[in-house]
Formats: C-alpha cells, sequence, structure tokens
C-alpha cells in the first residue's frame, strides 16, 4: 500500500509543469553565474604582470665545493626588437607553427584549449598542448612548469589579463623578446645573431621559419646538434605557413629546397669558465630538481656545487689535447665523455661531456649517451655478485670452449686456457669465464646486482650476453661511476650529484641536497673486487691507468654489430671505456663516434686511450694529494683470519695422504678428472 502511494505521488510529481520552478531555477543559475564571473573578474583584476614592462633578468651565480664563485649565469644580455623590428614573415612563422588562431581569441583559445583539457583528464597528467602564445609568455614569466590542472588554470588567468592590458602586437613583441631559442639563446634577437650572425630585422623567410620550429623542443630541432631534425622542422612550419595562406605556393617551393645556412657566433660569454660542468649543472636543475631554464637564467639564483676545481681542470685540459685520443675522421671526430666522483660523497667533482666545438647543452656525452658498456660491466654483472656466493679472487673457472643452448662467446684471443682463477679471469678480461660463471651462479644473481648498483636494465638484458655488458638500452658514464663507486666505498653507494644547494639572492634556501646512500654490498666483497681491480691495473689490461698510488679499475669494449654493413671488418669495435678509482675518486671515460658506421669505427680497446685519458686526469687532479692505501675493512681482516685459523687447525688435524701430496703441490700425481673437480672449487 505504501509503496503504491509513493509510486503514485512520483508520477504525479512533476515540478517542470509549475511556473514557479523555472522561474526560481533561473533565479538560481543567475545567482550562481553572476558570482562565478565575479569571482573570475576579480581574481584575474588582481593578477600583477608589471613583470612585462621590466623584463630585467638578474644573473645567477655558480660556486664550486668550498663556496667560491665559479661562474655567472645570465640571459640579461637580452636585445630587445621592437614589433617594427621584427619580419613579418617571422611574425606569420611564429603564428602558423604556435598559435594559428592569434588574432581571432582573447588570449586563451576555447577550441584548442577544450580539446586538450578533455585529453589531460583521459591521460591523467596535464601534458596535452593548446597554449596559446599569450599563454605561453604568461607561463614563462610568472609561473612554474609544473603540469598540473591548476597550472594551467592560472596561466588562463594571466592570458586574459595580459590580452585586456597589452594589444596583439605588443603581445607579440613581448614573447618573441622572452622566448628560448636554444643554445642558451633567449630573445629573437639574440637567436638571429647565434644562428645566422644577423639582426632579426634582416631574417629571410627561411630563417624564420628555422626559428619558428625550435620552439617546440629547441635542443632536438636545433640545427647545430641535427640539421637533417631542424631541416625536416622547417619545412613544417613552411607548410603551414602555406596552408595559412601566409606565404603563396610558389615561396613555399622556392623556400623548401634551400639548404640550413649557419654563421655560428659566440657562445663564451654566456656560459664563462667551466662551460662543460656548468652545463651539466643546468641540466641536473631542471630535470632532476625542477628549475625552468629561464629561472636559473634570470631568477638571481645562487647555485652551489660540488666541482673542484683542480679536478675540472685537469679534465678540461686533457680533453683539449687531441693526442690523447683516437685520431677521428675528417667529417667526424671521435668524441669522449669524462666522470669523476667523490665516492664517499656522491659529489660530481669533475666532468667533460663533449671534444671540439662546444655547443651549449647540447648532447653530453658523460650523462646523456648510453652505450653499451663492454667488459666494464663484468665486475657488476658477474664477479662481484659471485663474490657475494662465496667465491674467491682464487676460485677457479673455466675458460674451455663453451656452448649454451647456442650461446658460444670467444675469448678475444680466440684461445682456451683451460680453469684458471677468477683473479686471472678478471685481470686479462677473459670473455668465456665470465659467461661461464653467471650462467652458475645464475642470471638474475647479475641482474639484481647491477640493478642494486642502479645500472639500467630492459628484460631482455635478463640473458647470458649480460656477461659480457651486452645490453639493449645502454648506460652513461655517470652511471658507471656512481655503480664503481659501490667498490670504492666499502659497499655503499651515494647518489651522484652536481649541486649541493640552491639560495635565492637574499639566501632563502630553496633546494638542499638530501644525502642518498644505499648498502649494495658488504665491505668484505667491495674488498675483494678492489683487489680483483687493482690487479687488472698492476697486470692485466688496464696498465695504461696505472697511477704512482692505489689504482683499480677495469676495461671495455665493444665490438661492431654483427650486421651486412660491418661485414668483413676484422678488428672494430664501437664503444671503450675504462672505469676506475683511487682511495679519493671514482672516474668513468666513454669513447667512441656518435654515429657509427662503415666508415666510422675504432680500432683501439678500453686498455688503450681512455685507460690513459683517466690516467692523465687523475695523477693531475690528485697531484696534491697524499697517497693512502684502499681502506681494508674490519670484516675482511676477521674474515682472513678465521679463514687462517681453520686452514691451520686442517692442516695439523688432517695431514694430506703421500698420495694425494701433489693436490697440495707436493709431487704426486692426481687423475685428470679429480684435478679439474679441485680446480672447480
Amino acid at each position: 500500500m505504501l509503496l503504491s502511494k509513493i509510486n503514485h505521488f512520483l508520477k504525479n510529481f512533476k515540478p517542470w509543469k509549475n511556473p514557479k520552478f523555472w522561474s526560481r531555477l533561473g533565479i538560481i543559475l543567475l545567482l550562481f553565474t553572476t558570482l562565478i564571473s565575479g569571482g573570475i573578474t576579480i581574481y584575474i583584476s588582481s593578477l600583477e604582470i608589471s613583470k612585462l614592462q621590466t623584463p630585467l633578468a638578474q644573473p645567477s651565480y655558480l660556486y664550486d665545493q668550498k663556496g667560491n664563485r665559479i661562474s655567472q649565469l645570465s640571459s640579461s644580455r637580452i636585445e630587445p626588437v621592437t614589433g617594427q623590428q621584427i619580419p613579418l614573415v617571422m611574425k606569420n612563422a611564429i603564428i602558423a607553427v604556435e598559435d594559428r588562431r592569434y588574432y581571432e581569441h582573447k588570449g586563451v583559445d576555447l577550441r584548442s584549449i577544450s580539446r586538450a583539457l578533455y585529453r589531460d583528464v583521459i591521460t591523467g597528467d596535464f601534458s596535452e598542448g593548446g597554449s596559446t602564445i599569450t599563454q605561453q609568455l604568461a607561463k614563462n614569466l610568472f609561473l612554474a612548469s609544473d603540469k598540473t590542472l591548476a597550472r594551467k588554470l592560472k596561466e588562463a588567468a594571466y592570458a586574459l589579463k595580459i590580452e585586456a592590458v597589452l594589444d596583439k602586437e605588443e603581445i607579440l613583441e613581448a614573447y618573441l623578446n622572452q622566448i628560448y631559442f636554444g643554445e642558451g639563446r633567449w630573445g629573437l634577437q639574440n637567436a638571429a645573431q647565434l644562428y645566422f650572425a644577423k639582426n632579426a630585422d634582416e631574417l629571410t623567410l627561411e630563417e624564420s621559419a628555422l626559428l619558428a620550429g625550435l620552439l617546440k623542443a629547441p635542443t632536438i630541432y636545433s640545427p647545430l646538434n641535427n640539421k637533417q631534425k631542424s631541416l625536416e622542422r622547417r619545412n613544417l612550419v613552411l607548410s603551414l605557413m602555406k596552408d595559412q595562406n601566409y606565404i603563396t605556393l610558389a615561396e613555399y617551393e622556392k623556400a623548401i629546397v634551400q639548404p640550413i645556412v649557419l654563421k655560428k657566433g659566440s657562445l663564451s660569454d654566456l656560459s664563462g669558465q667551466y662551460a662543460p660542468y656548468v652545463d651539466y649543472v643546468i641540466e641536473e636543475a631542471i630535470n632532476r630538481i625542477g628549475f625552468t631554464e629561464e629561472q636559473i637564467l634570470n631568477g638571481g639564483l645562487q647555485i652551489y656545487t660540488q666541482m673542484d676545481p683542480a679536478v675540472q681542470e685537469a679534465a678540461e685540459n686533457v680533453y683539449e689535447e687531441s693526442h690523447y685520443f683516437p685520431k677521428g675522421k675528417d667529417d667526424q671526430i671521435v668524441q669522449s665523455g669524462v666522470v669523476i666522483l667523490d665516492h664517499k660523497t656522491g659529489g660530481i667533482r669533475g666532468l667533460v661531456g663533449y671534444r671540439g666545438e662546444r655547443v651549449y647543452r647540447g648532447l653530453n656525452h658523460s650523462t646523456q649517451l648510453e652505450r653499451q658498456p663492454g667488459s666494464a660491466l663484468k665486475p657488476l654483472s658477474v664477479y662481484a655478485p659471485a663474490l657475494e656466493k662465496g667465491y674467491t679472487p682464487n676460485t677457479m673457472v673455466s675458460d674451455h670452449p663453451l656452448n649454451i643452448n647456442g650461446y658460444s662467446p670467444k675469448d678475444y684471443d680466440n684461445q682456451n686456457r683451460g680453469y684458471i682463477t677468477m683473479q686471472e679471469a678478471v685481470r686479462n678480461s677473459w670473455n668465456i669465464p665470465a659467461v661461464w660463471l653467471l650462467n652458475e651462479i645464475g642470471i638474475e644473481s647479475g641482474v639484481d646486482f647491477a640493478k642494486r648498483c642502479e645500472i639500467p636494465l630492459e628484460k631482455e638484458d635478463h640473458t647470458l650476453s649480460l656477461a659480457l655488458g651486452g645490453l639493449s638500452k645502454g648506460v652513461t658514464p655517470l652511471q658507471m661511476a656512481q655503480a664503481y663507486g659501490v667498490f670504492a666505498n666499502l659497499g655503499d653507494m651515494h647518489k651522484a650529484h652536481a649541486i649541493s644547494k640552491i639560495t635565492t639572492k637574499e639566501g632563502t634556501v630553496l633546494f638542499q641536497v638530501q644525502p642518498e646512500v644505499v648498502q649494495v654490498t658488504t665491505p668484505s666483497v667491495a674488498y675483494m673486487m678492489t683487489l680483483m681491480l687493482q690487479e687488472v691495473v698492476k697486470n692485466g689490461t688496464g696498465e695504461n691507468a696505472y697511477l704512482d698510488r692505489p689504482t683499480a679499475g677495469k676495461t671495455g669494449s665493444v665490438e661492431l654489430p654483427h650486421t651486412q654493413e660491418f661485414s668483413g671488418i676484422n678488428k672494430g669495435v664501437k664503444d671503450v671505456w675504462f672505469v676506475g678509482y683511487t682511495p679519493e675518486l671514482t672516474a668513468a671515460v666513454w669513447m667512441g663516434y656518435d654515429n657509427t658506421d662503415r666508415n666510422h669505427y675504432l680500432t683501439t680497446s678500453g686498455g688503450s686511450e681512455p685507460a690513459a685519458v683517466f690516467h692523465e686526469i687523475l695523477s693531475r687532479a690528485l697531484m696534491a694529494t697524499p697517497v693512502v692505501p684502499f681502506e681494508i675493512p674490519e670484516e675482511y681482516i676477521e674474515q682472513n683470519e678465521l679463514s687462517n685459523k681453520v686452514y691451520k687447525w686442517f692442516q695439523e688435524n688432517f695431514p694430506p695422504l703421500e698420495s694425494d701430496k701433489d693436490q697440495f703441490g707436493n709431487g704426486a700425481k692426481s687423475k685428470g678428472k679429480d684435478k679439474d673437480k679441485d680446480k672447480n672449487r
């Protein structure tokens, strides 16, 4: 009965048929809309955009590990240009590629931003485009570059305020004077001078299109880094200009066949001293801490770093001396990168990321380049994990011919030595023992240790080729130096970093590094690995790295790919490495071509030039440093004392029989199989 009454009420309850309902709803909606509109209007009116009229930059300063000022960063050398000095083709190119409805909207293009917001909500990362030129100007001047909905809404509000104060030509002028064009250059005039050695008002159609194309990704599309990508991007901009009727078909067809002609200007005045290190500081501040490049160059920041001038100068000076490096080709030099760490803190004491002409924030071969490490990975993927499982440097490993499910590695001399000690296998960098041992301890043991050292591995790297450093993606010299620091620092890994602290000009701390220490392995295992790697430098493949102080390290060479392109080349390699350390510093050196092909490959090894560069840099950097030994951990001493006591007790209580004496070097003979078993221990 009750249910039927409720159903009857619901069926007959139709408030929308009552005129009062609509009038009340209309009043409520009107009040709500008025409140929201009023609130938005008040908020937008309160926004401060006076910076548009006074865009003067404050230089940022860098300091070394002792607090000495070492370099100045600034974009205050911007030479502003007026709207009349900006060529029409430049304005049109920017509008065509960045904001085709620029003259139609009022700062926010609802059509495109709605489409972008829809995709943002779907993906959840708020990384879609849709920003107008006015919004980009607002973001660059007033907002951080975080990818949040709140930031996008603020960006829109600022854009509306800017459009209410400035006209379209003034906004475009401010945008082109503030935007980043790559290679450390902000503003159209600086970009024109850098890339074409001319003033902004002299830019041609092709040059304007090239500069407009840079804005999406200045590093990727830089004509100084990659002319082909820059050309493709430029021609895309020209196509958009044609489609939007800014140029005719004839102008388009004439422009796209023009080659990129650069007249590069100087960059030395921007970065000042220690440019290779400063470039990485900017990279770390942006990618790991979250600052924008505009904040770094214009924000008056005080950036305190881990740089040691003695180490950095030693590295830079060696990299300026070509005789330490393999001879390249006329069209391509052999590139290289080096990182030097204080393994006790993780502080990057010095680095050089390139050879030859500097490209501001170009490819950093010490921190960005990823290449296969070859045999330099063996201590991380095979020998250290074997030590963790109870193997010792004197354990016998197999150097017999090997074939495991079709995988048949060879030693570089194509010889076999039967059973040898693990120490001998490391010292001479034989391949077969490394693969055999990884198979014995289990691939996942090698994977686990490498991952603990923060060596990035893909799923397809979980194979026996891991023993020889055959990674699908590769590693950077920075990652290798950080990993080897585990051995140098008795099992503890400190996260590598260049920046210690960033403050405002007034001293307010904006960022303070937090120590990140991970115990990767035991002190005893780390020290045994150091003993083995010292032998590599004293009597093995790394002799060229030998210093007049305790030194340990490992060489690495990566064969050319087994493809048709390299068929018939018998003694060619793609990459060569040396990674090593002293009690004070750990360093990784890589060498190779940016683009390896049949005409550009190496015929050297990690024990040649990379080891020599390691030797030269560290000998100069540590010239005034007292010589000290590697620290011997207490647990290693205790373990050896216990082992000696056990061995002595065993000898006293169970002396060998006459028939067994040969196994202990006393003259008797043993059968072949038993002898092999003994060596397998």
